[in-house]
């Protein structure tokens, strides 16, 4: 028996199937309440959700603390699946009712509530990508004022004082998250830093975004799940289309890993001799440089995994 959820601010809709039959279906409200009532209906079965923003988050902790099967599935999956079976209606009953369907064909993994400190470090991460971005905006517009030639003094004083304590608060909260790091992945840490090109935001976000680098058991789904797996499109003698990545995992530790690869070519013997190789066969810049991005995260990945650091093989 399986269950699927389809969660959204206020409520969730499940849809409660057995073989190819709905035996329930229903809508209970997003909160503790609604939770005890609904889980009734589904207990025993093989639950699962869409990872929608936050507000999946405390119904899989509810029912992860009591022991119940739950799978968090990404959303680009279940609309994948949508299209491949054809689905032309889209409400919230109908979602729950095709992640039951996708539950029960696939048997997706059963999801564990991550550790204290990873939610602690996932919470800060998320203030700062929002504080960046706001002194982002804020920089734009000091520059906009500026070549307008419209700038008052007193504007400009403001603009920049503000600008300031973005960067102090950036500062101060990464550096808690670095505390943080230190603290549960010392060890890891130190070892993923010995990678050249690799530096204390990358190592970073390598452990947050891996759980210490528990969820994965090999670098190749590490680099899908990035969204740096490369993407082939040719049909038959006739299509032959540009290859590229597949951009279907994360932006933000794909803009850090870009840098950190600039830094390995310079550094790092094998991504500077892998670089070469792909240059010299004529290969542009944007293939080369991703090359080198995977080939740091599968050293990341080796060193992660054999808990010792970095050792530079002879040339």
């Amino acid at each position: 028996m399986v269950t699927g959820i389809d969660c959204s601010k206020d409520y969730f809709d499940i849809s409660v199937q057995s073989g190819q039959k709905e035996v329930f279906k229903g809508r209970f409200s997003n909160d503790e309440a609604g939770f005890v009532e609904a889980l009734g209906h589904m207990h025993g079965s093989h639950i699962a959700m869409e990872a929608t923003g936050p507000y999946y988050f405390r119904l899989a902790k509810f029912l992860w603390e009591r022991d119940e099967r739950v799978s968090v599935i990404n959303p680009l999956v279940i609309r994948r699946f949508s299209q491949m079976t054809l689905a032309r209606t889209k409400t919230d009953r109908k979602d729950a009712q095709l992640i039951a369907k996708f539950t029960s064909m696939t048997e997706p993994a059963q999801w564990r509530l991550p550790e204290e400190h990873v939610l602690r470090i996932r919470n800060l991460e998320g203030y700062i990508k929002g504080q960046k971005e706001c002194r982002t905006m804020l920089t734009n517009r000091l520059h906009a004022y500026e070549h307008a030639g419209t700038l008052e003094p007193t504007l400009r004083k403001t603009i920049e004082e503000g600008i300031k304590r973005y960067d102090q608060d950036i500062n101060e909260h990464e550096r808690q998250v670095q505390q943080i790091i230190m603290e549960n992945y010392g060890e890891l840490n130190a070892n993923l830093r010995s990678i050249p090109g690799i530096g204390p935001r990358s190592a970073a976000l390598l452990i947050i975004l891996t759980d210490g680098f528990s969820r994965f058991e090999g670098y190749r789904q590490l680099i899908s799940y990035f969204g740096l797996a490369p993407r082939i499109f040719e049909s038959g003698s006739s299509v032959r289309g540009k290859g590229h990545i597949c951009k279907m995992g994360m932006g933000q530790v794909r803009k850090v890993l870009y840098m950190a690869a600039i830094s390995a070519i310079r550094s790092n013997t094998a991504c500077s001799g892998l670089y070469g190789r792909l240059m010299e066969k004529g290969k542009p810049y944007k293939v080369a440089i991703i090359a080198v991005v995977n080939k740091l995260i599968k050293q990341a990945f080796a060193i992660a995994k054999s808990g010792k650091g970095y050792i530079a093989k002879a040339a």
